[in-house]
C-alpha cells in the first residue's frame, strides 16, 4: 500500500503538469499523511539537508566549465582537431561527430550541452555534404548521451551523492563504458553510412594536423589534468569542477581569447539557473528518499526481487529493463534520485559491486535521453537543428539499440567495466 500511495502521488502530480520536484515533494507529504507523521519541521529540514552536501558543490562548477567552454571556443576547436583526424574516412562526418563527442564529453559532463553544441557546428556540414538528415541528426543526439558515462560526469556525481558511492570510483570506472559507446556509434555508423555515396575531403597532411592539436592542446589537457589528480589524490571529484571551471576560464579568456570579459555575466547566469534546478530536485528527492527508508520501501522492494538475489546478472537485467521503461517517461536526474535509494539495498543484497552498478544504471539513465517519446537530447537536437522530432526519432533508432546492446553486453560480462576501472583506480 506504501509503495502505490507514493507511486501513484507521484504519477499523478507529473500527470497533471506538476514540475517533477515539487511533484517529489507531492508524494513526499502523500507519504507522511499517510504514515500519520505530517510534520512541516521535518519537510523542510530535509529540504534544506538535501542540498547542503559537500560533494554537491561540484555540479555547479562542472556546469559553468561546460558553458565557458561552449562560448570559449573551446568545443570549436576540437570540433576542428576531429575533422582534421578522422574527416577524410569514408562517412568522416560521421567519425567527426563521434571523436569530438568524446572529447566534449571528457570537458562538460552535460549531455544537453554536448549535443547542442555538435548540432550547431556539425548538422548542417553533414547535411551539406549530402548525409541524410534524419541519420546525421540520430548519430549527434547519440553521440551526446555519452558525455554522462565519461569523466566528468554530472550524473555520477548526483549518484554517488545519493548512493554513498566513491564519486572518484564512480569516474574511473565510467571511461571504458563511455569509450565503447563510441565504439558501437562507429561500428553503427560504418554500417548505415556503407551506402551514401559522399565524397570525404582530401587527407589532412601532418603538419596541419599537428597544427590544429596544437590549437585545440590546451583543451584537451584539461580531461587529462582531472583525471591525473584524481588518481593520484591530488583534489576531490568537488575540488576537481574548481578546477575544471578556474582551467576553462584562463584558456578561454587568457590563451584562446574567445571569450570576452562582458559575456562572463551571461555564462555565470546560465550556469546558476541550469544549477538552481538541479539542486532544488536533488533537495525534493531527499525528502522523498528519507521517508523511503522510513517507510521501508527498499525492504518491500528487495523482498519483491528475491528469487533474483542468487543471480546478480539476471537480478541486474530485471533492474536495467526497468529503467529502460523508466526512461522513456522521465529525465535522467529525476529517475536517479527516485531509483536509487530503493535499488541501493537490493544491490548490495546480491553483493553487486556499487561502483559497476552506479555506471551502468548511469549509462542506461544516458541512454535514455535518446529514448522516445520524452527524450531529452532528441527534443535540443530536434530544436537547434530546427527538424521535427519524429525526423530525430527516426535517425537515432540504429545507434540507440547499438548503445543498448553495449549495454547488456557489460551485464554479462561485468569485467569489461570493473577490470578496467580497477586498473584506473588501482583497485582499492
Amino acid at each position: 500500500m506504501t509503495l502505490t500511495i507514493f507511486l501513484g502521488s507521484l504519477l499523478l502530480a507529473m500527470a497533471i503538469g506538476i514540475p517533477i520536484s515539487f511533484a517529489l515533494l507531492v508524494s513526499g507529504v502523500a507519504l507522511m499523511w499517510h504514515m500519520d507523521m505530517f510534520e512541516a519541521q521535518i519537510l523542510a529540514q530535509n529540504l534544506l539537508g538535501g542540498a547542503d552536501n559537500y560533494p554537491l558543490l561540484a555540479v555547479p562548477f562542472f556546469l559553468l566549465a561546460g558553458e565557458i567552454m561552449n562560448e570559449g571556443g573551446l568545443s570549436k576547436r576540437i570540433v576542428e582537431f576531429a575533422m582534421a583526424l578522422v574527416g577524410h574516412i569514408r562517412g568522416g562526418l560521421g567519425y567527426v561527430t563521434i571523436v569530438a563527442s568524446i572529447m566534449l564529453s571528457a570537458l562538460s559532463g552535460s549531455a544537453v550541452a554536448d549535443a547542442a553544441a555538435l548540432t550547431a557546428m556539425l548538422l548542417p556540414m553533414m547535411v551539406a555534404a549530402g548525409h541524410a538528415p534524419h541519420r546525421a541528426a540520430g548519430l549527434i543526439a547519440a553521440s551526446g548521451v555519452i558525455a554522462p558515462v565519461l569523466p566528468p560526469s554530472i550524473g555520477l556525481v548526483i549518484f554517488g551523492v545519493t548512493a554513498n558511492v566513491s564519486i572518484s570510483k564512480l569516474f574511473m570506472a565510467g571511461i571504458t563504458p563511455g569509450l565503447l559507446m563510441g565504439l558501437a556509434l562507429w561500428v553503427t555508423w560504418a554500417y548505415v553510412a556503407r551506402n551514401e555515396g559522399v565524397v570525404p575531403p582530401p587527407r589532412r597532411p601532418l603538419k596541419e594536423l599537428l597544427i590544429t592539436l596544437r590549437r585545440c592542446g590546451w583543451a584537451l589537457m584539461l580531461p587529462v589534468i582531472i583525471l591525473v589528480g584524481l588518481r593520484m589524490g591530488v583534489f576531490t571529484p568537488t575540488e576537481a569542477g574548481v578546477v575544471a571551471a578556474v582551467y576553462a576560464l584562463f584558456v578561454a579568456t587568457v590563451i584562446y581569447r574567445g571569450l570576452r570579459l562582458s559575456q562572463l555575466f551571461n555564462i555565470f547566469k546560465a550556469a546558476a539557473k541550469t544549477t538552481a534546478v538541479v539542486m532544488f530536485l536533488v533537495a525534493a528527492a531527499m525528502v522523498s528518499a528519507w521517508l523511503i527508508t522510513v517507510a521501508d520501501l527498499p525492504g518491500k522492494v528487495v523482498g519483491m526481487l528475491q528469487p533474483f538475489l542468487d543471480s546478480p546478472i539476471m537480478l541486474m537485467v530485471a533492474i536495467m529493463v526497468l529503467v529502460m521503461i523508466v526512461g522513456t517517461a522521465m529525465d535522467m536526474t529525476p529517475t536517479i534520485l527516485i531509483l536509487t535509494p530503493v535499488l541501493m539495498p537490493v544491490v548490495i543484497a546480491a553483493k553487486i559491486d556499487p561502483v559497476y552498478f552506479g555506471v551502468m544504471f548511469i549509462m542506461n539513465n544516458a541512454i535514455g535521453l535518446v529514448t522516445p517519446p520524452v527524450g531529452v537530447v532528441l527534443n535540443v537536437v530536434a530544436g537547434v537543428g530546427r527538424m521535427s522530432m519524429d525526423t530525430v526519432t527516426k535517425g537515432v533508432m540504429p545507434f540507440m539499440i547499438a548503445q543498448f546492446l553495449i549495454m547488456f553486453l557489460m551485464v554479462f560480462f561485468p569485467w569489461l567495466v570493473t577490470g578496467p576501472a580497477k586498473f584506473f583506480y588501482g583497485g582499492h
